[in-house]
């Protein structure tokens, strides 16, 4: 190949482009529009149209009581959820309740020795901790009604109850006390990467 042919050739090529970029532009994606075609004016297709929404919005108040009502009915329920953004903070509002019920029955419960977290169902999580003093067991059966009485959703998962030797007839008791959270409180689940 001589550079006067291979000249020729690339000029050919690029009118051969151009000329297929005119046509793709004027002809294929020009700026002319799609004419609006008016619909046609049909009387009783639109009065039947209107009677459709009409009974459609006739449903819509209806609905809206039901959905206050079932509103007003979780709320109600949901009541004495832990009040917690995570996880943390939800075991420290369950060792505040420990320590608050303990110390109106004359209980020094303080410090956490376990705590642990786990979701129930999709929309609901637990959180437990788990505390150990000793009291007389006039105090833990005082201890307990208090807890049936807080407003939370509190739950005892386990008690152990040891006996003492003391003169006093003290015991030692080791106490999980669970309440419910919202499921965004408790973390997702992450894969081992082993």
């Amino acid at each position: 190949m001589t550079v006067g042919t291979l000249d020729r050739k690339s000029l050919l090529l690029l009118l051969g482009g151009l000329a297929v970029v005119v046509v793709l532009r004027f002809g294929v994606y020009g700026d002319h529009q799609a004419a609006v075609v008016t619909p046609v004016d049909n009387i009783p297709m639109a009065e039947k149209r209107l009677q459709r929404l009409r009974e459609l919005a006739a449903t819509v108040a209806p609905k809206e009581a039901v959905f206050k009502q079932a509103s007003a009915d979780l709320e109600s329920r949901e009541k004495g959820m832990l009040k917690a953004d995570t996880v943390p903070q939800a075991q420290a509002v369950l060792q505040e309740v420990i320590r608050s019920v303990g110390s109106a029955n004359g209980i020094d419960a303080r410090g956490m020795e376990d705590w642990r977290f786990k979701p129930m169902g999709g929309d609901y999580g637990e959180v437990s901790v788990t505390v150990s003093f000793s009291c007389t067991i006039d105090q833990l059966v005082n201890f307990l009604t208090a807890l049936a009485n807080e407003p939370e959703l509190l739950a005892t998962n386990s008690i152990q109850v040891t006996g003492g030797a003391d003169k006093a007839k003290r015991i030692q008791v080791r106490l999980s006390l669970s309440g419910v959270v919202p499921r965004k409180v408790i973390p997702e689940k992450r894969a081992s990467a082993f």
